[in-house]
This record gives C-alpha cells, sequence and structure tokens, in this order.
C-alpha cells in the first residue's frame, strides 16, 4: 500500500498548534497532525481530590473523548458520565504522560483539569492529544506562575511528544494514518520526553510477531519523528518554551 499524500516512511503528516483557540481555559491549543484535529484545553482548579486534600500537593487529570460527527460514522455521545473502554483507556494514558513531566508538588493544592476532545479523526488521535495537550499545560501553568512562586521549568520538568509507528506491507513507517492504521501488521504508540527518555511503549502484533530487531528499527523511527514534534511544539511556543 503505497503512503497517502507520497509521505516517505519516515515523515510526519503535516503538524501545528493554534494556541488560544478558545478564550475561557488558560491552555487551550487546537492540534492538528494531517486530517486528524484534537482540541486540548488545561484548566486549573484551586482544590485538588479527597486523597490529597491537606498535603499541599497538586494532581493532574485527563479526559478524552470523540465528538459525533468526529468519524465517518456518527460516535455517539458519552452520557451519565459513562466513557467507552477505548476513551478510558486514551485518558488515563494522556494523564499518565503528562504527570511524567509535571512536578506535582510545585503545584501546590490545585488541579490541572486537562480536556481533550477529537474533532476530527483519521488515526493518530491519542498520540496528537498528547501533543497538543503538552502546550496547553505549558500555556496554563505559564498564565498561574505568579500564584505558584516558581518557575514554569520547575513545574514543567521536561517536554512531551508521543507518535505512532507501525509496519504496514513489510515497511516501517513513522504516523500511520486511518488506512494505514487498519493495515498495519504491528502496532506501536510511543510517548517520550524530548530529551529522549522514555514514558510508555504501546505495541502490538495485528495477528503477527514481530523481532526485537524490527522493534528497534520501530523505535529508532518513532524517537526521530519525536525530535521533530518536539521542535514543532518550541516553534509553536515561542518564548514561553521553559526549557
Amino acid at each position: 500500500m503505497p503512503r497517502p499524500q507520497g509521505r516517505a516512511a519516515d515523515q510526519l503528516r503535516p503538524l501545528s498548534f493554534e494556541r488560544g483557540y478558545t478564550g475561557n481555559a488558560p491552555g487551550s491549543v487546537l492540534v492538528r497532525s494531517g486530517r486528524t484535529a484534537v482540541l486540548c484545553t488545561c484548566s486549573v482548579e484551586p482544590k485538588v481530590p479527597d486523597f490529597l486534600a491537606g498535603k499541599g500537593k497538586g494532581w493532574l487529570t485527563a479526559e478524552y473523548g470523540m465528538l459525533p460527527g468526529s468519524t465517518h460514522s456518527r460516535k455517539p455521545r458519552d452520557k451519565a458520565g459513562k466513557v467507552d473502554g477505548r476513551g478510558v483507556e486514551i485518558q488515563r494514558l494522556i494523564g499518565r504522560s503528562l504527570r511524567a513531566v509535571v512536578n506535582l508538588s510545585k503545584l501546590g493544592e490545585r488541579t490541572l483539569w486537562v480536556d481533550c476532545d477529537v474533532i476530527e479523526a483519521d488515526g493518530g488521535t491519542r498520540t496528537a492529544a498528547i501533543n497538543g495537550a503538552f502546550v496547553a499545560v505549558v500555556d496554563a501553568v505559564t498564565k498561574v506562575q505568579p500564584q505558584l512562586g516558581v518557575a514554569v521549568r520547575d513545574v514543567v520538568t521536561a517536554s512531551l511528544g508521543a507518535v505512532s509507528v507501525g509496519v504496514v506491507d513489510g515497511e516501517p513507517r513513522l504516523d500511520l494514518e486511518y488506512v494505514e492504521d487498519v493495515a498495519a501488521d504491528v502496532d506501536l504508540n510511543l510517548v517520550m520526553t524530548g530529551a529522549g527518555a522514555f514514558i510508555e511503549v504501546q505495541g502490538t502484533g495485528e495477528e503477527a510477531t514481530f523481532t526485537r530487531a524490527e522493534l528497534n528499527q520501530l523505535l529508532d523511527l518513532g524517537e526521530a519523528g519525536i525530535r521533530s514534534i518536539t521542535a514543532a511544539q518550541r516553534a509553536a511556543l515561542g518564548d514561553r518554551w521553559p526549557f
């Protein structure tokens, strides 16, 4: 299967971050990765869950959802607080990933609420959500920094990027679109810091197996992609880049 738009195997889709997309949340970013578009917001609440009350420590949690018109056939809305299993898994991934690079002890008793809503889905929604959410968190922490009394880089301790890689028709490919994702023999999602430290690796063979050498090749491909994503985040944040 040739790549859509004639992309090279190691080429990301066009990636953009539109900051300040909405006016109320202190962090608000529309991230586009090809046709995939996710609105990521970060709100700051001056309290923490009960299990952290009185400990002087903050919290970060994430929610993820796909809007009804984001897919080819309408996706029903989640109702009465119920989220489908896939959505639960993805929002936990987003939360874990962000907590790996946020020093919660520097927040005081505040909660960072990260909401990721998929406007259009064409593969890679979870990785796009992580990439956009990181930018939204930096903007939100920057806005409340005077109340925190510490530098932004003391709260957000490292940059964060995520990308999908996979094997399609025997070829390792970076940043899979939907038509590639459903055809992939091996599918892997990679979350890393901009400095190259691993946060999470999710990989599986789809009616196939893969070798250690093939895994290493996919990790190298994904790591190179995350370096490019980090550069795009840095360019989008400009003088707010904390590192």
